[in-house]
């Protein structure tokens, strides 16, 4: 399984207690790769130093003085927080980036169409490249370790780069063959126009969405990752509250997961 955490359920003491007692929990009863973002404390620190936040459908356009401020907070505080929570509930954590070893494979993003129409670069943001099995995830689990990615990369000439922790989740849940995708942030699923939660969302409907502007912002690059893991074979792919899902015990993470949004 890969569980994605949006950085918003790490921010606080008792929200970071509470989901590595989960991950915890979840990982005694399956092989679990953990990966993370951590947008708000990255527009913190972005803030403090004076830099702009510019984001397209949900992709943070990244410079030099931004790539820094995201390596500083998510592969540093951010990662290292996790990894320590983990240790003091009994889980052994290994804390990576996606520049590790054979982690992830990289390249920089060429320009995208945004879904207002303009063409824009991205600036040094990483799509996934092709690659095989990641094989130090591999070991790592079959020793019983847990790894815990953060959302920074390089290409194969030592290029820093920022991903988005969607798009890398879905290409390690793809390269790892995992059975499920649980991409887990702030909010309960996809919503309709009366703010319900779609139970179940079909690859065609979820681009559907994002043509016609209803899909916004970070649910934009949420819904692209979870379409390429399906098309792409993982079985189950998830996009949950984190702050309302249960990971304790695998039933407790399906009866939590039930009404959250499954896109196939």
């Amino acid at each position: 399984m890969v569980l994605k955490l949006g950085g918003e359920l790490l921010e606080q003491p008792a929200d970071l207690q509470r989901m590595a007692r989960g991950i915890a929990s979840l990982s005694k009863h399956v092989a679990l790769v953990v990966v993370h973002g951590g947008g708000r404390e990255i527009d913190a620190a972005l803030a403090a130093a004076g830099i702009p936040k510019v984001q397209v459908d949900g992709l943070r356009v990244t410079d030099g003085p931004t790539l820094d401020a995201v390596v500083s907070v998510v592969a540093g505080a951010i990662n290292t927080r996790l990894v320590a929570a983990l240790r003091a509930v009994g889980s052994r954590p290994v804390g990576l980036t996606a520049a590790d070893a054979d982690v992830a494979t990289m390249k920089r993003s060429q320009p995208i169409v945004s879904v207002a129409g303009p063409r824009v670069d991205l600036g040094l943001v990483g799509v996934p490249a092709k690659g095989g099995a990641p094989r130090l995830l591999t070991d790592l689990l079959a020793r019983g370790y847990t790894p815990v990615v953060a959302c920074v990369g390089a290409t194969s000439t030592g290029q820093l780069l920022n991903i988005n922790a969607d798009t890398l989740a879905s290409d390690l849940a793809i390269r790892l063959r995992a059975r499920r995708l649980i991409i887990a942030g702030g909010t309960s699923g996809v919503l309709d126009a009366s703010g319900m939660t779609i139970e179940r969302l079909s690859s065609s409907a979820a681009a559907k969405l994002i043509k016609a502007g209803t899909a916004n912002k970070g649910m934009v690059a949420k819904l692209e990752a979870c379409r390429a893991a399906v098309r792409q074979g993982v079985g189950d792919v998830v996009i949950a509250n984190g702050r309302q899902a249960r990971f304790d015990t695998m039933a407790d993470a399906k009866a939590s997961l039930a009404g959250c949004t499954q896109v196939v």
